[in-house]
């Protein structure tokens, strides 16, 4: 595997992170979390801009993996957890219950993938069908982390 395949790999499987035996998804999605932070610290325009980033730049990395990988959405990918959990909490504050609950939200949204998620997962090829289905899930906790949040002030 030369270097620019070894690199599309590290940054797929997030550091390797996506490699544990166990939940790999999970650990993914708790990867993302510095991320979200940082994304607290600047405005929110710049956020959105970066996240939209984020999601290509997924996007094309889940792509390029899969193939080196030779397996179609293998579960070392945890790129798009991150994507998936930078969407969840993108224009929220990062604070302990958001981003638990957010956390918690992304993760039985991304592992039942209720409709349309699943469609999206099923239909959509490569790192597109990787990555869209988490962004999905990462809308849909988003809008019911406002809604708790609403509803609990």
């Amino acid at each position: 595997m030369n270097f620019a395949n070894k690199t599309a790999v590290f940054l797929a499987t997030g550091l390797y992170v996506g490699k544990v035996p166990l939940a790999p998804g999970t650990f993914g999605s708790l990867l993302g979390l510095p991320l979200c932070f940082l994304l607290d610290k600047i405005q929110l325009s710049a956020a959105i801009a970066a996240v939209l980033l984020i999601i290509a730049l997924a996007t094309w990395i889940a792509d390029a993996a899969e193939r080196i990988l030779g397996r179609p959405d293998p579960g070392c990918i945890v790129i798009d957890e991150i994507a998936g959990m930078a969407v969840t909490l993108i224009g929220l504050p990062f604070n302990p219950t958001t981003v638990a609950v957010g956390f918690i939200l992304f993760r039985i949204l991304d592992i039942l993938k209720p409709f349309p998620i699943r469609v999206i997962d099923k239909r959509l090829p490569g790192g597109l069908g990787i990555v869209a289905d988490d962004v999905i899930a990462g809308i849909f906790s988003n809008f019911l982390l406002r809604i708790l949040l609403f509803i609990l002030e």
